[in-house]
């Protein structure tokens, strides 16, 4: 039987997205660290449990961690309201005791949401997958494929993690349409 996430064949394009992503916030890869795509089953037990799903990370990482997480915007780049443009953000999940959980980025196109829920986007007081589940948005997580990042300066500078670390790409449909690209990224506890 096929996990539900099973690994795109074509790693070369799991690199790319996750470095595409990672460009918006360190402009140079080697800062930000080595990217390698990996099969599902070469991921470390409990890294597969956290990403190999097709489900919002804040609901599954919420049920493992047994708590409601937080977000830490560690930098955004904010798109004018109205511009149709793209919103993204580099964040971290964090337990109510303050230890992270999970690193990830996300460029959001506003458009394909409604401007209340482009309002809670925006003012990052929740998870995103939060927002969008109590937006009653049917969001559809696709082109799911792993990858093992050996943190570089910029990375190691946000997490102190020496690594190598598991995180996936994804990509979210919100009523059909690309509209969430994605890098999680599990922080081992």
């Amino acid at each position: 039987m096929m996990s539900p996430g099973r690994s795109s064949p074509d790693g070369a394009d799991a690199v790319g997205r996750a470095e595409c992503l990672a460009r918006l916030f360190c402009p140079s890869i080697a800062s930000f660290g080595t990217i390698t795509t990996v099969d599902a089953s070469e991921l470390p037990a409990v890294d597969r449990q956290l990403l190999d799903h097709r489900s919002h990370m804040t609901v599954t990482m919420e049920r493992h961690h047994v708590c409601r997480l937080d977000v830490r915007v560690v930098a955004e780049q904010k798109a004018a309201e109205g511009s149709g443009a793209r919103y993204a953000r580099e964040i971290l999940l964090v337990r109510p005791d303050g230890q992270v959980v999970q690193y990830g980025i996300v460029r959001i196109d506003l458009a394909a949401v409604d401007p209340a829920t482009a309002a809670a986007i925006r003012r990052a007081a929740a998870p995103l997958g939060r927002i969008l589940i109590e937006a009653g948005l049917l969001c559809d997580v696709h082109r799911v494929s792993f990858v093992r990042i050996t943190p570089g300066p910029h990375l190691d500078g946000i997490l102190a993690m020496p690594g190598p670390l598991s995180g996936r790409v994804a990509e979210i449909l919100v009523g059909g349409q690309p509209a969430i690209e994605l890098l999680e990224v599990v922080v081992p506890v």
